[in-house]
Order: structure tokens, then C-alpha cells, then sequence
């Protein structure tokens, strides 16, 4: 199937269905705005582990480092994601909190810019799952990471 412009297809797809970078020159730049979020399930074991607001182990505390690996992964998106824009973010913010046996984990990225923030918060969120599973498995390797998904956009050519 060749991506018609007019039909709504692969963005990702050139006319001869290969792969190619989005190209945005010919957009303006808007104030963007991407919401995403990761829910892992932690086993009473690791909840057990709680003091504060907080998971302390052997590796430090846990929710404080899976919040700069998700910051972290939010500014490396285009190194893992082949095909995302290199973007400059304005900011990024990685909040992490308890709702019932989930640590639920909301990652906002901001931008100016061409093209929108949605894969920079998922990996965002994505990640700092990823880091909160690696710093408890040592209790456990019974936890699991439910859902990421996008919460919000706004900026682009339609809201979420």
C-alpha cells in the first residue's frame, strides 16, 4: 500500500512503503505538551520495603532514581526510537506515587516545536517502570508492569 498524504496512513512510510522521518520544516512551531503513564504492580513484599514516601534498598531509594531515569529517557528518545525528532525540551516531569498495590508512575514532557512530545513521555514513563522493577527485583521478580499509555496531548493538529 503507497501512504497518500490525503488518506490517512503510516506517517512513517515513504511512497515506496519504506521507512523515512517525518519531515515538519513546513509546520510552525506550537507549545506542546505530552502526558503519559506507567502503572507497576509491587507485591507485598516491596511495599513492605516502604519508609516514607519512598522504597529504600540496597541500590538507594528507589522511586527518587526511577524519576531521573525517566527524565533521563525522555531526553534520549531519539537515541532509541529510530525515527523520533531530536527535540529540545522545555521541561520534564516524572511523578511517582502509591494507588492501592500500583506505583503509578505520570511522566509530563513540554516542547516548542514541530512535532509533539507523546514518544518522549511514554519512554519517560516506560523507563522509570523499568528502573522501579530493576531496583526491587531483588524482593521479587513477581511485580509487573500493567499499562503504559498517553494521558494527554495538546499542541499538534488535535488535542488528546
Amino acid at each position: 500500500m503507497v501512504n497518500d498524504s490525503s488518506q490517512q496512513g503510516f506517517s512513517h512510510l515513504n511512497a515506496a512503503d519504506q521507512p523515512t522521518m517525518v519531515d515538519v520544516s513546513g509546520k510552525t512551531d506550537s507549545n506542546r505538551v505530552a502526558v503519559a503513564e506507567s502503572r507497576i504492580f509491587l507485591p507485598e513484599i516491596v511495599r513492605q520495603q516502604f519508609s516514607g514516601t519512598d522504597i529504600h534498598t540496597a541500590k538507594g531509594a528507589v522511586f527518587q532514581t526511577a524519576i531521573l531515569a525517566g527524565i533521563m529517557a525522555a531526553k534520549k528518545t531519539p537515541d532509541l526510537i529510530p525515527l523520533c525528532h531530536t527535540l529540545l525540551l522545555n521541561g520534564c516531569q516524572v511523578d511517582i506515587y502509591m494507588e492501592g498495590e500500583e506505583a503509578v508512575i505520570r511522566c509530563m514532557v513540554k516542547t516548542t516545536g514541530k512535532t509533539g512530545v507523546e514518544m518522549e513521555a511514554l519512554t519517560g514513563a516506560s523507563i522509570a517502570a523499568l528502573t522501579v522493577y530493576d531496583m526491587c527485583k531483588a524482593f521479587t521478580h513477581e511485580m509487573v508492569i500493567r499499562q503504559t499509555q498517553l494521558i494527554s496531548k495538546t499542541g499538534g493538529k488535535r488535542d488528546f
